[in-house]
């Protein structure tokens, strides 16, 4: 029992010394103590929509972090195929690149939004899933130039180096040496920090993006009923009220008592939404330590 005891104790030491790890364990039991304080004490279909809401949320940033994959590894691949088989299409590309990075992020999400809600309207997209993943697609096109920058960047260093030019001599194709041995053995660390980023960053957009749509558009009667996220929560009357509640209470401190029972949907989502980003900035902080990047 001794030896058990010390085999867990070095097992639990070992994985807290990793800040990465140490702060994932931190937003999962965080946010497992505010769902069963939710489940005391709000009622049920406040309850049922902050669910639906964070899960929502979490479906769209994860499916963010799928296309932004897939978006930046195909863009490289076509970028360094074009420039040496086909020049004058490669400067197509880097100015439909460039042209997505003038775009400010908000600006662009916000006009998917309207292509959005035209194929909602004339019933292309029906299903809540279609629409998640349209949501996350609109978001991925304009954040996966971070990927794209990283693995450019990457290509473009080893490419100087001597082992690219030995294992072409040996017969390697290119393809396989910038998938294989570039960004799956080289880079596969640097980009597992970058998703980390870009999960954060889609929580802040999606949210912010919510958030300016719904205040924007009315509460009560709306031409397209998007799937609800922790931004139009967050934009609801009810979570308003609560949010100023937090205002009241700095001039009526005996006010602070009641704010975890009685205006506990907006503070929720508040607070989701800001230990949600600060847990992934640790953690992605703490990746980079661990890995030494």
């Amino acid at each position: 029992m001794r030896n058990f005891l010390k085999i867990l104790s070095a097992f639990f030491s070992e994985f807290y010394r990793h800040k990465d790890r140490y702060w994932f364990s931190i937003w999962i039991l965080g946010l497992l103590l505010i769902w069963i304080w939710n489940i005391l004490f709000l009622n049920e279909p406040a309850l049922r929509q902050l669910e639906s809401g964070f899960l929502n949320t979490l479906i769209i940033s994860l499916l963010v972090i799928v296309f932004s994959t897939v978006f930046g590894w195909v863009t490289t691949l076509l970028y360094h195929l074009l420039a040496r088989s086909f020049p004058k299409v490669q400067i197509v590309l880097v100015f439909f690149i460039n042209l997505i990075r003038s775009i400010p992020q908000i600006v662009g999400i916000l006009m998917g939004y309207v292509i959005l809600t035209v194929l909602i309207q004339r019933g292309i997209l029906i299903s809540n899933l279609l629409i998640l993943i349209f949501m996350g697609f609109i978001i991925a096109l304009f954040v996966f130039l971070e990927v794209f920058d990283l693995l450019r960047e990457r290509i473009t260093y080893f490419r100087r180096r001597d082992f690219f030019d030995a294992m072409r001599v040996c017969g390697i194709t290119e393809r396989y040496i910038i998938n294989r041995e570039i960004i799956w053995r080289s880079s596969r660390i640097l980009m597992i920090n970058k998703l980390i980023a870009i999960w954060g960053i889609s929580i802040f957009l999606l949210c912010s993006v919510d958030f300016i749509i719904s205040v924007g558009l009315s509460t009560e009667v709306s031409a397209v009923n998007l799937p609800v996220t922790l931004g139009s929560l967050l934009a609801k009357i009810d979570s308003k009220q609560d949010i100023l509640a937090i205002g009241h209470s700095l001039s009526h401190w005996g006010y602070v008592f009641r704010l975890p029972f009685e205006h506990l949907q907006g503070i929720t989502v508040a607070f989701i939404i800001v230990f949600t980003l600060v847990c992934m900035y640790q953690i992605g902080n703490g990746y980079a330590r661990r890995h030494h990047l």
